[in-house]
């Protein structure tokens, strides 16, 4: 299968929202959530977020409800006024290093545990295959053919070297458009070896955007890059010493993308839209013995 060459930059959050928690349900049914800070018709303004919530042993937590979360922005409290649990639409990029540094068993493991994550996805959710190496290209585009995305993942040889901080930012580049939850897993062995971008360019991209990242780390270390870029975004970063652990992580995380919240808020200092801003973004659940993963913030404009 072909694949094409595509390189992204740079984008800003997006703005909006309904009003009520029961339209908000119909959108999920019928079409997905709209982006982080979607602008809706009458000017309305809801800010939406994806909340994780796990145990000690880091098991989605389930059954929580409105009244167990706390939002703040820029640390004044704000009203829940949109609620939801349970599985969303999701678009996910599955981004996989085949530099050349890759090549040999962790290769092979990376494609293995990509296709077993594929066939975890229900049948509405979307995904697409990129393959990075010193540029990006894209190996299956975003769609529901998981046929198609297995072929082209089967297809990713070893080649050339790593361009890491280009690579991130194209790929969420990439996912960023789609509707619904938007997600990017990277596979890779953490070196940056061609970028033109440096590692904060690549921070400052995902924070623009509302695509929750779970970058994974396959050898000795792990660069400081991936625990910042999840933490910004809500996702989460692993470091694999053991090549063979990547089934059980694309396995977990499949796992907490099938239990998050929905928490929703207007909020309650307007925008300006003539003065484009960043607004700190703060959940808390009211329960003992859980951790609770977000974004940290939005662009409000």
């Amino acid at each position: 299968m072909g694949m094409r060459r595509t390189t992204a930059r740079a984008g800003n959050g997006r703005a909006g929202g309904p009003r009520a928690a029961i339209l908000t349900a119909l959108l999920v049914a019928a079409s997905g959530l709209a982006a982080l800070g979607a602008q809706f018709a009458g000017g309305v303004t809801l800010v939406e977020v994806y909340a994780t919530v796990t145990d000690e042993r880091g098991v989605p937590v389930s059954g929580l409800t409105r009244g167990d979360f706390a939002i703040t922005e820029d640390g004044m409290p704000q009203e829940i006024t949109t609620f939801a649990p349970g599985d969303f639409p999701l678009s996910v990029a599955l981004a996989i290093d085949r530099s050349s540094s890759m090549a040999g068993e962790r290769l092979g493991l990376a494609k293995a545990a990509v296709r077993s994550f594929l066939q975890q996805l229900r049948p509405g959710d979307r995904s697409m295959v990129i393959a990075v190496a010193s540029d990006t290209q894209v190996a299956a585009p975003l769609s529901t053919d998981r046929d198609a995305a297995l072929q082209a993942v089967a297809g990713l040889q070893p080649w050339s070297t790593t361009g890491l901080h280009d690579a991130i930012i194209a790929c969420i580049g990439m996912i960023q458009p789609a509707s619904g939850r938007r997600a990017l897993i990277l596979l890779s062995d953490g070196v940056d070896r061609y970028s033109h971008a440096t590692a904060a360019d690549a921070l400052e991209r995902a924070r623009r955007s509302d695509v929750l990242v779970y970058p994974i780390a396959i050898g000795k270390t792990r660069p400081q890059l991936f625990p910042e870029i999840a933490a910004l975004t809500g996702g989460q970063s692993f470091q694999l010493s053991d090549p063979g652990r990547m089934n059980a992580t694309l396995a977990l995380i499949a796992q907490e993308l099938r239990h998050q919240y929905l928490l929703g808020y207007t909020p309650s200092r307007p925008m300006d839209p003539a003065h484009p801003e960043w607004r700190a973004i703060q959940v808390r659940v009211h329960r003992a013995g859980v951790r609770v993963r977000a974004r940290d913030g939005y662009l409000a404009k």
